[in-house]
């Protein structure tokens, strides 16, 4: 038998024939590497084949029953080093059989699979580090158990109530049972008398103080009575009783027995049929071609991307009995793209094409119409009918709108029309003539005009409404029902608009709709990484619509809203908009204000984005869906998710979302963290701020399901982490660049499952992160 390094664990390669009954003194992990063993514990049998993992907790009976060939590995980590590592130990309990584990902790046991085969590996390979090895591995191991596989309550859970205190007075009694423990000392320490901590006691558990303590020792001394060769009096002593006396009396009072006698008729024969391999066996076992095979096996399914940092542990519960259902709502989708000539371009019709197909779009946005570059100038010629047209380019870009149901959201800007105003509105004339007669107006109507001047401007409000009332009036004059709008600039502190905007709410304006911005980084100062005002970052996309809509209500001015503008927090330069996954913020921010506004707004993609600008390194006012090359941004897949929601809410909070349609449910689990992007190159600080949710659904339709689970992460669809993995000091070629689009992209996992009332699994959230499950009802 390998002895062990140290009083703290022991580590042993063993084929087990028959392992005798007994008391598991510490924690003990198993681990089959290869045949089959059945392991028999006071409650239950655990058939366990190759790669099946199991822990049994402290002070629980267990015995062994294996195949002829077998090899296992037991680690037993011991009462002393819990008791000196971890304080909550006592009345602690870990539930880890890996056959039945909840979806959601597969990553989990892999990686405790992982460890135990390295911790193996080490110690039988010792190298001159492997005691150092064999203690990180450990401590990696009790992590995962303490933080993912615990259970609540204690190993003695037998009260049922909601009192609080009286949960914490008997967990003190069941870790401390082997103390001496009298009633006067716990009321001192819980700060209540010993009279009214006796009757409290009685009224409550149906026992009293002291009898209720008699009964914990003597549970835990029968184990020992029948598992242990220890004397009567040594289990008495072991255990708190004060003598053995008192022991006996009561033992003898509930068993009818003595404890001497009761050991003779009960007593189990201690004979194994186990062989421990020593070292040179087991290094010949392990390095064996056949037992190498698996352990390479259990290494290569290890997911690496598991980490197992500090993180949120949360509970949700989500009953389905009695719900009060609610719509989607789905706002019109506006997609800005810079000027109108910018679909001559392939890769810009290809890009609007897919965002139709995958997000849904109803409208483009474009600047510049009439005095950009997409009309061409006149060309002099003797011609009496032209053969050249000035709106070749816009032709073309309007037949592909209309042929794939796309409408013209047109930004208007002030500056744009007095430049030279008697000019443009010459050219508008022309323009709406050109199209009512190649379109009709029918299409027309569909359109958007948006007026836009900034909140600090120099320029007169009458001046502004003079120039606004004009382009109305030129537009109803072609399609009476054209959409005609305005910029509304409204200031989220000072909760109103500039004084030379206040003609849109106090004149008998005719205004069709109002469009505005919500940009988090407006409000904050990332320069003082300890400003309280950061805060206001939380909420604020929602908190500025619902002002501005009050404002608006006050003024008798309720008009439709369109989100032209709005971004999560992301930072002041790309560097720290890039290193910041912002995922689960864009769908939040989306879902929060959907049923507010007709139609909300995003920037096609990088490249068209900064040419608007004229300048590369830009402040971020705006969501992209792609990157350069067609790679989609994190804005894009948290858009699709949002749009693959069906059926009707009947659950929702803060971070989830549960819709029933006709072909099940579905469930959209997110993990928002609003923080300084500052922050996002500590790696540390953000994994702390992972989150692992414990979701337990009762009420559910039953039967046999399909779960489909989309995982978005900085590890699943990120585009910058692959990007970075994928570096070079030498550049990259269209090779590298076209494998990082195709696998930047969200994970799929494909799970069957039988749900029979309650239904609970496990998520690990990183930081922003969005799972999705589709949860599809199976047709037998």
């Amino acid at each position: 038998m390998n002895k062990p390094i140290t009083d703290d664990y022991s580590i042993s390669l063993q084929q087990i024939e028959l392992l005798a009954p007994r008391i598991s003194k510490g924690i003990q992990v198993v681990l089959v590497i290869s045949g089959e063993i059945t392991v028999e514990t006071n409650s239950r049998y655990y058939p366990l084949k190759e790669n099946d993992l199991l822990v049994i907790n402290r002070n629980q009976f267990f015995q062994v029953k294996g195949s002829e060939q077998n090899s296992v590995l037991m680690l037993n980590i011991s009462d002393v080093y819990m008791d000196k590592a971890y304080s909550s130990y006592r009345t602690s309990l870990f539930e880890c059989y890996s056959r039945e584990i909840d979806m959601g902790r597969e990553l989990m046991v892999g990686k405790l699979r992982k460890l135990l085969v390295e911790l193996m590996l080490t110690y039988y390979r010792r190298d001159e580090s492997y005691q150092i090895e064999i203690q990180a591995f450990i401590s990696e191991l009790l992590l995962i158990l303490i933080r993912r596989f615990k259970q609540k309550g204690s190993l003695h859970e037998k009260i049922d109530t909601k009192d609080e205190r009286l949960t914490q007075i008997i967990a003190y009694m069941e870790k401390n049972y082997d103390q001496l423990i009298t009633l006067e000392e716990i009321a001192h320490n819980f700060y209540l008398s010993s009279g009214y901590l006796s009757r409290y006691f009685k009224k409550k558990i149906g026992t009293g103080f002291n009898r209720y303590l008699m009964n914990i020792r003597l549970e835990h001394s029968l184990k020992d009575l029948l598992y242990t060769s220890n004397s009567i009096s040594q289990i008495a002593m072991k255990n708190g009783f004060p003598n053995t006396k008192s022991f006996a009396t009561l033992f003898k009072e509930i068993y009818e027995e003595t404890p001497k006698n009761y050991r003779e008729k009960h007593q189990v024969e201690r004979m194994d049929s186990v062989k421990h391999y020593d070292l040179e066996d087991a290094s010949e076992i392990i390095n064996s071609p056949s037992i190498l095979e698996r352990l390479g096996a259990i290494l290569a399914k290890s997911n690496d991307t598991y980490n197992n940092t500090e993180t949120k542990s949360e509970e949700l519960m989500l009953d389905l009995s009695h719900v009060t259902t609610s719509q989607i709502h789905r706002p019109k989708h506006n997609l800005m793209i810079g000027q109108l000539r910018e679909l001559l371009k392939e890769s810009v019709r290809s890009q609007i094409l897919m965002v139709a197909k995958d997000i849904r779009l109803e409208n483009i946005g474009v600047r510049n119409l009439i005095k950009g570059s997409t009309l061409i100038p006149p060309v002099e010629t003797d011609e009496i009918i032209a053969t050249t047209s000035p709106y070749y380019n816009a032709d073309f870009a309007l037949n592909f709108l209309k042929k794939n149901n796309l409408s013209l959201f047109v930004r208007v800007n002030y500056k744009e029309i007095s430049a030279d105003e008697e000019s443009y509105f010459t050219e508008l004339h022309k323009f709406m003539s050109h199209c009512i007669n190649v379109y009709g107006k029918a299409y027309l109507e569909t359109w958007h005009f948006m007026f836009y001047e900034s909140y600090p401007t120099a320029v007169s409000g009458n001046n502004l409404e003079r120039v606004y009332m004009k382009l109305y009036q030129a537009l109803k004059v072609y399609a009476p029902h054209i959409s005609v709008g305005s910029y509304f600039p409204f200031a989220f502190k000072r909760g109103k608009t500039s004084a030379q905007h206040e003609w849109l709410i106090t004149d008998d304006v005719p205004i069709d709709f109002f469009g505005y911005e919500a940009n988090q980084n407006e409000v904050i100062n990332f320069e003082e990484l300890g400003d309280d005002r950061f805060s206001l970052a939380e909420g604020y996309i929602k908190e500025k619509t619902d002002k501005l809509l009050t404002y608006l209500l006050h003024h008798k001015k309720e008009r439709p809203l369109h989100l032209i503008s709005w971004n999560t927090l992301s930072g002041n330069t790309r560097h720290t908009n890039g290193t910041f996954f912002r995922g689960a913020l864009v769908l939040k921010n989306a879902f929060e204000v959907a049923d507010k506004i007709e139609s909300i707004g995003f920037w096609i993609n990088t490249e068209q984005h900064e040419k608007g600008r004229k300048e590369r390194n830009i402040p971020i006012e705006g969501l992209e869906l792609f990157h350069y090359f067609n790679g989609k941004r994190p804005a894009y897949f948290a858009m699709q998710f949002l749009e693959r929601l069906e059926g009707e809410i009947v659950v929702s909070g803060a971070d989830y979302i549960m819709t029933k349609n006709d072909r099940g449910y579905q469930l959209l689990l997110m993990n928002s963290n609003i923080i300084n992007p500052y922050y996002s190159i500590e790696d540390t600080f953000l994994k702390k701020l992972n989150k692992d949710i414990h979701v337990i659904i009762t009420n559910m339709e039953q039967g046999e399901y399909q779960i489909r689970k989309h995982v978005f992460d900085k590890n699943n669809g990120a585009l910058y982490t692959k990007w970075w993995e994928l570096n070079s000091a030498y550049g990259m070629d269209m090779e590298v660049i076209d494998y990082i689009i195709q696998t930047s992209r969200p994970s799929l996992e494909i799970f069957d499952e039988t749900i029979t009332g309650e239904w609970s699994f496990y998520s690990y959230l990183s930081i922003n992160a969005i799972h999705f499950f589709d949860i599809r009802k199976a047709l037998i």
